[in-house]
């Protein structure tokens, strides 16, 4: 491992006990609400939308999940803020900034916010003041390349993925904060200082977001290989590996961040399928294939049954958890990237044309849809009359420029890549239009 990279400024105290709060808070303080990554939320929700109760504007894309805690919203954007937003009024309290991005959605305890940038840099600041607390420098951050992307031209060329919207998001458990990297390493830092207590070498990018459970996290990165790695020491306990596509480079990679629950920890993959693997020997239990579709979202469970989405397709599936058989499947026009959320018997997922849709679990329909201010003013111009994206239109050419033009020109539609967060009845989530959004 080699030395510990050293924080960037003076080392602070923070009471330990802050760090042994139990893994479930009233307060989704972490991307998918706790360490495990549920995405279930104790709250009443919005089963039946009423009206926007405020919307905060950045200079750039939230891509961003936000966290909330103690009246104050924390969500990042690619203006190379993160921002705190007060929850009643909608206004800002402060903003940091740093040097690139911000695509992580952060993790708040003990009266700190822990994220990480395109600069390269991990953060710690004081939830209070915006104030650095320390910074750690990683390796360097980078998006997943392959020759040949998704098939574009000229094929001997290595291509950042302009899919890869996506920075690992932390989590925090035991006085310790974990996250990826795109320099291929998995990180563990003293929550407190941020030292460096271990890091893990993986093959490649990792911008999945680490999970953890009874001492495991678990994660994923674009090498194909899905990792159980024991919190405490950072030394692996198994491994388990995903589908090859070595002529197309599109179906390669995990993306997708990992829920555990009841013992089974499942996760998506750009291979096009959904994985349920036993949590303490990563053997598997049962795969779904979704017949060349992308799972990047992160799935979640309730009352034994497993959701989730799928990219191209546009799917929203519900299975049986314990044997991956389907119990019902929603058809939406435009793919998903977003993580759906539960409150009650709701659940709530973003789309790529610029949507928030809630689904009657209980009726298994559609119960309400909001659409985004990018997606009224830019969605028609990249939408076919019968509601489905107009790629004609955006990809002209197979060119890999002509590819990355056309991804910035689908996104101005307000896309949601970012996860709804539920606290009592208000929804909160991110769009690419610049919004972040209060809906009741």
């Amino acid at each position: 491992m080699g030395e510990p990279t050293r924080p960037m400024t003076t080392p602070y105290l923070i009471s330990a006990l802050l760090f042994c709060l139990p893994a479930f808070s009233q307060d989704p303080s972490m991307f998918r609400g706790n360490p495990q990554h549920t995405g279930i939320y104790e709250a009443a929700g919005v089963p039946k939308f009423s009206k926007i109760k405020w919307k905060f504007h950045t200079d750039g894309q939230v891509i961003s999940s936000p966290a909330i805690v103690d009246g104050t919203a924390y969500v990042g954007s690619t203006d190379g803020n993160l921002y705190a937003v007060d929850l009643q009024s909608g206004t800002q309290k402060w903003k940091c900034k740093t040097e690139a991005r911000v695509t992580s959605s952060p993790a708040v305890l003990g009266g700190v916010v822990f994220f990480g940038s395109y600069d390269g840099n991990f953060y710690a600041v004081d939830t209070a003041t915006g104030k650095l607390k320390w910074k750690f420098q990683t390796a360097g951050e980078r998006r997943y390349a392959a020759k040949h992307l998704h098939g574009s031209l000229p094929a001997g060329e290595i291509m950042p993925d302009p899919f890869d919207f996506y920075l690992s998001s932390p989590v925090v458990s035991n006085g310790t904060v974990y996250f990826g990297s795109g320099d291929g390493n998995i990180y563990a830092l003293q929550a407190n200082s941020g030292a460096l207590q271990w890091k893990f070498k993986t093959g490649d990018v990792v911008h999945a977001s680490p999970a953890i459970s009874d001492g495991t996290l678990f994660i994923g990165s674009w090498d194909s290989y899905f990792y159980a790695i024991d919190a405490a020491s950072g030394k692996e306990k198994w491994r388990f590996k995903t589908g090859d596509d070595p002529d197309a480079h599109n179906q390669v990679g995990i993306q997708s961040s990992a829920l555990v629950s009841g013992g089974v920890v499942y996760f998506g993959c750009r291979d096009s399928n959904l994985y349920a693997l036993q949590a303490a020997t990563g053997e598997k239990k049962w795969v779904y294939n979704n017949k060349g579709s992308w799972v990047i979202g992160s799935p979640t469970a309730q009352n034994g049954k497993l959701y989730f989405t799928t990219s191209d397709s546009g799917l929203f599936h519900a299975l049986d958890a314990k044997s991956g058989a389907e119990v019902f499947s929603l058809k939406f026009l435009w793919p998903m990237f977003s993580s759906p959320a539960i409150a009650g018997n709701t659940l709530y997922l973003g789309t790529q044309d610029g949507k928030l849709v809630a689904i009657d679990l209980t009726a298994q329909k559609l119960a309400w849809t909001f659409q985004t201010d990018g997606s009224r003013q830019y969605g028609p111009e990249y939408t076919k009359p019968d509601g489905s994206p107009n790629y004609e239109t955006v990809y002209t050419e197979n060119f890999y420029d002509n590819m990355v033009a056309g991804v910035s020109k689908m996104l101005a539609i307000g896309t949601v890549l970012s996860s709804p967060v539920i606290t009592g009845d208000v929804i909160y989530f991110g769009s690419t239009d610049g919004n972040l959004y209060a809906l009741m």
